[in-house]
């Protein structure tokens, strides 16, 4: 077994996909080579990788751009104006960059107690003159980085003085403000005038949190205190004996019932989002809290980083399109046919393309023949197979790594079902689940499970799974589970209680925002905080707004895509039933085919999309003179290759896929049902290689369950998927004759997770219904004896008659009692 399983890596592995060679390049030579192989060969492989950084969130600037919809661009000057009327009154010929420390904190303290009155429009002007210093003071900066240096200088001022709790409190009193949600309700549009009061202090709180979400490199060390303090007091029970995060959630599903349709919903999401990233972590701190989790349960260290593996894969060549194909055939078709062909020229036939005559329409799965290595002829002259790149000696090429990308994993269940399936095999019985009793097998056999056990992964879900059914054995003799209050815990307590809700609001909004989604009456209107009070008028105005309506359902997207991402990866580290709970209310939501209909689009036109107008963009446009804006310019956009959000955003709903359907065959029925793998195969036109990795996962959980036509026909995607997703030793996954390919019971598969679910739930946080047979019984006499009873009035009046009946007339044998 292991032989043949280094024998695949050597032949196979030597070079990745579209020739290039897996693993990191020399310095300056694996790209340059990479493109220059590919040189006038067919002209859809000439497009280099794009070169996409996926993190836990875009560049400072870019986040804090894309808070402001364009259409809020006016109220940048009002808030200007608000600030200046008020400062010039106490400071009089004075800039706020000119000040003092100590003057700074004395006006801003002044700030913040004026935001105390009762009237509305007093208090309205107060917090806007705090965005204004929450977003740098930007009249008296000349530059953007100048911005950026005081907004977080002005923000620390504003943490300071106690900013976020007075804001915290406004806030609260604006979502129960039933005036406002009734007003909103009964009318027939709502604009960006409606959330005023709720915008400016989202956006001021938006700005505390993504500021001090990050440590920055001048940062003195009383800074680093209050940015630690407020990291934890942000997701501690501090906030109405709940997490900020719970409030936000709050209002998504008070949203998306219909009573508050004036919410403004893309700043309540982007402030959900850099919460839970502020205070659970992101991508890395999850890979270290996974490392130490690892070592407190005493397992053995990861195989591998895994962000670090997947920045240092190469993208596969995208598929071609039909127009490429009938030029290929009519060149084809002029060429002499060749009888034979080279051994040399085989070989470079397989370093080529792997998506080279693949995917060719959106209808190839249901055409069976339309586009199979194995029915063209071979007729392909040298020249075409390979670029000429022969300048490049064979050497330089096989300096390269050579391998697997992925260290590969065994589960102890794998083990136990070869063990059963080989002594039942050459012994004829079994011996259930004893995996060291090798007796009566063959020497093959012990090698196999030499190599097995050798890459045998046992993952921390695995060992809580088995301290859970532990704890559910003996009630008793178990103990009491000591639950650490972690900000993950103290989360999902929170959002416990109405889990579902939050999950059914955040999908409907994803759907409302998807691109595929039409227009329906009974669809929620994610566009009030974006639509201005008085429609365009000209043709530039409409165009503006069209981008923007545009830009501002993305955001939606890249937000919530980011928050349930997030959730669910943080869960599951912190208890693998408390990401299942999640997981499973949104697979009952429809979170499947949702995401499936999100992808059944043009996914290359959604990655390269241009809504914005850079300009316009926060803070370029306020410390800038505005150029006239023409509609060339608008239709201009940014000179990038990709949209950055649309990218991040495609990949996270990716994962989610991913982390919903892992090991769960009912699921991946759901897949196959729902005819994901046309969809999915689109989605690897896209030349990055983090997003194919993602496709790739969720087309090789599939493989086996549909049919071997689709595997004969497509086994250029099959090549991809063994050179770039993780290898399962003994996984039968591209043959189909897998025990797992029967049908399965949806039903009982998903009850079967439900009842562990909760009782997990219920056994850790249901303190009302304890079943009184576990409860401890207090057996000791002198404290029983001891304890004072409280005995109703009618007993005492008769007393006399009590110990009468009871006692004196009963006839007590002491010497029996005495034995």
């Amino acid at each position: 077994m292991e032989a043949s399983g280094s024998l695949i890596v050597n032949n196979k592995m030597r070079t990745g996909i579209g020739g290039a060679v897996i693993g990191s390049p020399q310095p300056g030579k694996g790209r340059e080579y990479n493109r220059t192989q590919r040189k006038d060969s067919e002209g859809y492989s000439e497009s280099p990788d794009l070169e996409f950084i996926y993190a836990d969130s875009d560049k400072w600037a870019a986040e804090l751009s894309e808070l402001y919809s364009y259409t809020e661009g006016p109220e940048f000057h009002l808030n200007r104006k608000c600030f200046e009327e008020d400062f010039h009154l106490h400071v009089p010929d004075k800039k706020w960059t000119e000040l003092d420390v100590s003057q700074q904190r004395a006006h801003t303290m002044r700030l913040l107690d004026a935001l105390e009155v009762t009237a509305r429009e007093k208090r309205l002007k107060v917090a806007r003159a705090i965005l204004y210093v929450a977003q740098g003071t930007f009249g008296d900066c000349s530059s953007e980085a100048e911005v950026q240096i005081w907004l977080r200088h002005n923000i620390f001022l504003l943490l300071e003085a106690g900013a976020f709790t007075a804001l915290v409190e406004l806030l609260n009193m604006e979502v129960e403000n039933s005036a406002a949600c009734s007003n909103a309700v009964r009318k027939p549009a709502i604009s960006l005038a409606d959330s005023t009061d709720l915008r400016v202090l989202l956006n001021i709180m938006y700005l505390m949190v993504d500021t001090l979400r990050e440590e920055a490199e001048g940062d003195s060390p009383e800074w680093k205190a209050m940015r630690q303090t407020f990291r934890t007091e942000l997701g501690s029970p501090f906030y109405n004996n709940e997490p900020f995060a719970v409030m936000l959630f709050g209002m998504v599903t008070k949203f998306c019932s219909g009573h508050a349709p004036h919410f403004p919903m893309k700043k309540v999401l982007l402030l959900l989002w850099k919460t839970v990233l502020c205070t659970l972590g992101g991508f890395e701190e999850l890979l270290e809290m996974k490392a130490q989790k690892r070592e407190i349960l005493g397992l053995p260290p990861l195989p591998e980083d895994s962000i670090k593996v997947i920045r240092n894969m190469r993208a596969a060549s995208p598929p071609a399109s039909a127009s490429d194909l009938i030029e290929q055939q009519q060149r084809r078709g002029r060429r002499e046919h060749k009888a034979l062909i080279k051994q040399d020229n085989l070989d470079a036939f397989n370093e080529r393309d792997p998506y080279k005559a693949d995917d060719s329409r959106d209808d190839e799965e249901e055409n069976d023949e339309d586009n199979s290595l194995e029915n063209e002829p071979f007729s392909i002259e040298r020249e075409e197979v390979m670029p000429p790149s022969v300048t490049h000696p064979p050497a330089e090429r096989l300096a390269f790594p050579k391998g697997l990308p992925w260290a590969p994993k065994v589960r102890e269940k794998d083990i136990e079902m070869f063990l059963e399936s080989s002594r039942s095999k050459f012994i004829g019985y079994t011996l259930g689940s004893d995996t060291n009793t090798v007796v009566g097998l063959p020497r093959p056999i012990h090698e196999s499970i030499r190599t097995l056990k050798l890459h045998k992964y046992t993952s921390v879900a695995e060992v809580q799974i088995r301290q859970e059914e532990e704890f559910l054995r003996c009630p008793l003799s178990g103990g009491e589970e000591e639950v650490e209050q972690v900000p993950t815990e103290i989360l999902y307590q929170g959002l416990l209680p109405s889990l579902p809700q939050y999950m059914i609001a955040l999908l409907k909004i994803l759907l409302a925002a998807a691109p595929t989604s039409k227009a329906k009456t009974d669809s929620i209107n994610i566009l009030a905080d974006v639509l201005p009070e008085e429609m365009p008028t000209t043709v530039l105005q409409s165009m503006k707004l069209g981008v923007d309506v545009n830009r501002h359902k993305e955001i939606i997207v890249k937000a919530i895509s980011a928050v349930l991402l997030l959730l669910l990866k943080h869960f599951k580290l912190n208890h693998i039933y408390q990401m299942e709970y999640m997981a499973q209310h949104l697979v009952f939501a429809n979170c499947i085919p949702l995401i499936l209909k999100f992808f059944n689009q043009n996914i290359m036109s959604y990655i390269t999309a241009k809504n914005s107008i850079s300009v316009l963009d926060y803070p370029y446009s306020v410390v800038h003179e505005l150029p006239e804006l023409t509609a060339e310019s608008l239709e201009a956009g940014d000179n990038n290759r990709f949209c950055w959000r649309n990218l991040f955003s495609c990949i996270n709903l990716l994962r989610i896929l991913n982390k919903l359907t892992k090991w769960k065959h009912s699921r991946t029925m759901m897949l196959v049902v729902f005819k994901s793998a046309p969809i999915l195969k689109r989605a690897l036109k896209v030349k990055q290689a983090m997003m194919q990795l993602y496709v790739l996962k969720l087309l090789k959980v599939q493989t086996k369950y549909l049919g071997r036509q689709w595997r004969k026909s497509n086994m250029k995607t099959m090549s991809a998927i063994y050179q770039k997703v993780r290898h399962r030793l003994n996984d039968d996954w591209a043959y189909g004759n897998d025990l797992d390919a029967r049908p399965w019971d949806f039903q009982a598969e998903e009850c079967a997770l439900r009842a562990n679910i909760e009782r997990f739930n219920s056994r850790r946080y249901d303190r009302t219904h304890k079943n009184p047979d576990f409860l401890p019984v207090d057996n000791c006499l002198q404290s029983v004896l001891g304890q004072r009873v409280e005995l109703p009035e009618d007993f005492q009046m008769n007393y006399d008659l009590w110990l009468e009946r009871e006692v004196f007339s009963k006839p007590i044998s002491w010497e029996e009692l005495l034995q």
